[in-house]
């Protein structure tokens, strides 16, 4: 400190410094690395997103014939909320029997799985285009369990991607698998 009690202008100086050193380095790295955000790209499509990684759960039927004939029929695009949700491609390894579409809340499929824990007799059901469902609640998304036919599947549908997944994806089960009789065991 000088005797006027103001710092050395020599740290002054440094401070000046660095601070405009951590300024440039801020615009120069907002210049060159993606922002992360959903900006067009000069083409006017969005940057497409990375593999997907979904993590592995106890799906003992996925290598059924059942689940190779419901992934083969499943579309190219869903229909949610009035947009269109491409296949997405999954991060390997990627759990068998699996499929995803959309960007960035994803609504997934899986088949083979074991018969959910909160599939009981006195379950609510709800029977869409032939296919009875069992939904049950999450944060953020609803998970839909086809519970009506020889391997369980479950479709997992962000809350803001209205009925179209769901109701597309009936059709595509009720097409692909015959239906069975509800089993609790």
């Amino acid at each position: 400190m000088s005797e006027t009690g103001a710092p050395p202008r020599s740290l002054v100086a440094a401070a000046a410094v660095l601070a405009a050193v951590l300024a440039v380095t801020v615009a120069v790295l907002g210049v060159v690395l993606p922002s992360g955000s959903d900006q067009d790209a000069p083409d006017g499509a969005a940057d497409p997103p990375g593999p997907l990684p979904l993590v592995s759960i106890p799906a003992p039927k996925s290598g059924s014939a059942e689940c190779a004939t419901l992934v083969r029929a499943a579309p190219g695009t869903l229909e949610s909320a009035g947009e269109q949700l491409g296949r997405r491609e999954l991060a390997q390894p990627a759990p068998p029997a699996a499929l995803a579409w959309g960007r960035d809340n994803p609504v997934v499929l899986r088949c083979g799985l074991q018969r959910p824990p909160e599939l009981t007799p006195t379950s609510t059901l709800r029977e869409i285009g032939g296919v009875r469902w069992l939904p049950v609640p999450g944060e953020g998304a609803t998970t839909w369990y086809v519970v009506d036919r020889g391997v369980y599947s479950a479709l997992t549908v962000p809350d803001d991607a209205g009925t179209g997944p769901l109701q597309q994806l009936s059709e595509t089960v009720a097409d692909a698998l015959p239906a069975v009789p509800l089993s609790f065991e």
